[in-house]
């Protein structure tokens, strides 16, 4: 089996699962909660090899990883005791956000270009703070990811930002940033991101 940070076509496959589920989720406009990303990573680490299977869909903190830390160069995530209220409160913000969107952005309408611009901003927040929570023990990028193709989808645009390998246009140097909570670099990726798939 491939190791769970191989690009490998088990992964790939995987993903490309999740995103036809994301894609038949969005059509309807379900409900977005933290569980969600709980059963993508699930189904993104099935078939890899895994160092511990508790590291499967359970989030940094829970049962069995009580200790386990995480960083991204210099920058350590949200310490394991503090994941599930970082979380909570992602959540909260999560389905307030998503549900002003959902308010003003009926389905099938094309945004606006404020609202393609709140589209995009939405996309960079949760995306962002998804990194610097940095909630698993692994696969936060490609979670992130998903995360932000299923906002991109469920207000009508492309799924823009490549799930593997990692995007380019300085999408590591924003990762970066997100890790100290900083969002708005990822917002300027995301522009340059979107306006290069729509250009394709």
């Amino acid at each position: 089996m491939p190791d769970w940070d191989e690009d490998s076509a088990r992964l790939r496959k995987s993903l490309a699962r999740i995103l036809d589920e994301i894609v038949r989720d969005a059509e309807k406009r379900k409900p977005l909660s933290v569980e969600t990303a709980r059963r993508w990573h699930a189904l993104l680490m099935r078939g890899l090899t895994v160092p511990d299977e508790r590291f499967t869909g359970a989030f940094r903190g829970e049962r069995g990883l009580e200790l386990i830390q995480v960083r991204v160069g210099a920058r350590y995530g949200a310490s394991a005791a503090n994941v599930a209220a970082e979380l909570g409160e992602f959540e909260n913000r999560l389905q307030k956000l998503v549900a002003q969107l959902d308010s003003t952005i009926l389905i099938g309408e094309e945004p606006d270009a404020d609202q393609l611009a709140a589209i995009v901003d939405l996309c960079a927040w949760v995306h962002a703070e998804w990194i610097r929570i940095h909630p698993f023990a692994n696969g936060n990028g490609r979670t992130a990811r998903l995360w932000a193709n299923c906002l991109a989808i469920r207000y009508g645009l492309p799924p823009f930002i490549c799930l593997r390998p990692r995007p380019d246009l300085g999408y590591a140097e924003a990762g970066a940033k997100a890790m100290g909570g900083d969002w708005k670099p990822t917002a300027s990726v995301f522009r340059r991101l979107l306006n290069a798939f729509l250009a394709e």
